[in-house]
């Protein structure tokens, strides 16, 4: 799964979504956990960064605790479960990302690491989102999940999961309403793990409360 994860103003990369968040996020999110409301680019406007919470509550849901949220959706499933079939037709987005975090089961307890590609460039999780009503005030609620895959060979060590990692030319793709849902589908597989990096990290990360750039030093 993908549970936490870093995504950092002035990232590096010359990528179209790279270019837009650098105009557009202000704020260093270090440590991003579910629930927050983080940078996010949708099917529906490509050229605007918005900001979405993490964790996906669908639209047909009574209130807004009736459900749990899935902040991870298994691309393997998607065309099986009718909601995730229909927000891939539709309502694709892109999560911009500098690093993601799995915790290795080891003796001594778990041991967080972070990856990241070799070039340390920001990139993009695909992800689903969906907008939620809520009857009773009208408040609109934007939330998205991150889709997963099969770990590569650098993450499975450390997890047997990784969030699917788009190219920049396969974000475009992404968000192309064009695209037939075998195109879409072909897109969601594990990364290069040749064009990819870990080392493990402090246990700050452990607490979405912490916040702070001493999250991503190595250990």
């Amino acid at each position: 799964m993908c549970g936490r994860y870093s995504v950092t103003p002035k990232p590096k990369g010359n990528s179209r979504i790279a270019k837009l968040l650098e105009k557009n996020l202000k704020d260093a999110h270090y440590n991003s956990a579910p629930s927050q409301s983080l940078p996010v680019v949708t099917q529906d406007k490509p050229d605007v960064v918005q900001f979405f919470s993490w964790g996906l509550q669908p639209f047909w849901a009574k209130d807004a605790k009736s459900v749990k949220r899935s902040i991870n959706a298994r691309a393997e499933t998607l065309t099986e479960k009718p909601s995730f079939r229909t927000l891939l037709k539709t309502k694709r987005c892109l999560v911009p990302a500098n690093s993601f975090f799995e915790w290795e089961v080891t003796s001594s307890g778990k041991v967080p690491h972070r990856i990241l590609l070799k070039n340390e460039e920001l990139f993009s999780f695909a992800g689903l989102f969906d907008e939620w009503v809520d009857k009773s005030t009208g408040e609109v609620l934007h939330t998205y999940t991150i889709i997963t895959t099969e770990a590569n060979n650098l993450v499975k060590p450390i997890h047997d999961r990784m969030p699917v990692i788009l190219s920049p030319d396969a974000e475009e793709l992404w968000l192309d309403d064009n695209e037939s849902q075998d195109d879409l589908l072909s897109l969601l597989k594990p990364y290069d793990a040749s064009k990819m990096k870990e080392y493990p990290v402090s246990p700050l990360v452990n607490s979405p409360i912490n916040n702070v750039p001493e999250v991503l030093n190595s250990l």
